[in-house]
């Protein structure tokens, strides 16, 4: 019997657009319509759950799945079992503390004595416990915002993207709770076959995930530049460099880091780049 790895990804939700994405660049081919459950992949020895992102971890400890993609933010609160492969950097996000516009904030110790109205009552818990706030917590699913406008707390703690809902419902962000993404877990207790096979998608996920940060640079250069410029673009080991027809001139290709891309462009400029083109990266292995 053939093993295979179950994968739990979020069914609808924030996260579901990414882990689809992923898994997919990934080079698994599966299907996901409407209302499906679970989908083989046709071309790798996995099987996609589609669930509710709160249930991911109770199903991963308890070996249902083997694996999933789900909030940081859930395996905290949850607290079960299992363990954070790698962090997969997207549904980035923070877990927040907030009051209505109106208050004058000075500091934690406003906490003391009120009600915090949230999803995610274990993780506000420890948080106010390790700094000997005392507040009494109110647990609710959905609609957190609304809470102090209907008298059922004086603060909140929810997820924040861009702030607009809190905005949008006269509340103000004061304190960051914890920062979370979408994380890749596991059950600690695989099988080696199974461990075997979580490893061959980690390293395509890593592939895909290196690419998404890289750019792929080629420029003409004069050749006295081309020292100048290999300290500005090392590559992963060395760049490549090709004679051009025009004598005293050289072709450079090279990989830049997504998020210094702009400043290393400037100083390629100014040390004498020139026809610089700029190509996304598919896969990168390294």
């Amino acid at each position: 019997m053939t093993t295979v790895l179950r994968i739990a990804i979020q069914k609808s939700g924030r996260l579901q657009q990414g882990s689809l994405d992923l898994l997919k660049e990934s080079g698994l081919s599966f299907s996901n319509g409407k209302d499906q459950l679970k989908a083989p992949a046709q071309n790798f020895p996995a099987e996609v759950l589609f669930l509710r992102d709160d249930d991911i971890p109770q199903y991963v400890e308890d070996r249902v799945a083997d694996a999933g993609i789900v909030g940081e933010n859930i395996v905290a609160e949850k607290k079960k079992k299992i363990n954070i492969i790698k962090r997969l950097d997207f549904a980035r996000c923070r877990l927040s503390l907030a009051i209505p516009r109106g208050e004058q904030y000075n500091g934690l110790e406003w906490f003391n004595g009120k009600n915090i109205a949230t999803s995610y009552p274990n993780i506000v818990t420890d948080f106010l416990k390790e700094r000997g706030i005392n507040a009494g917590i109110h647990e609710i699913s959905g609609s957190v915002e609304i809470a102090p406008g209907i008298g059922l707390a004086e603060a909140v703690c929810d997820l924040v993207s861009s702030g607009s809902t809190l905005l949008s419902n006269g509340l103000r962000e004061v304190e960051v709770v914890m920062q979370s993404e979408a994380v890749l877990v596991a059950n600690p207790d695989l099988s080696p076959e199974k461990s075997e096979i979580l490893d061959k998608l980690l390293f395509r996920i890593t592939a895909v995930m290196k690419a998404k940060n890289s750019k792929y640079i080629l420029l003409n250069c004069p050749n006295e530049a081309i020292e100048r410029i290999t300290k500005i673009i090392p590559g992963m080991k060395s760049p490549t460099v090709m004679p051009l027809s025009r004598e005293g001139w050289s072709s450079l290709h090279s990989v830049v880091d997504e998020n210094d891309f702009w400043n290393r462009i400037d100083q390629l400029r100014e040390s004498g780049a020139e026809g610089i083109l700029v190509i996304p990266i598919e896969k990168m292995i390294v």
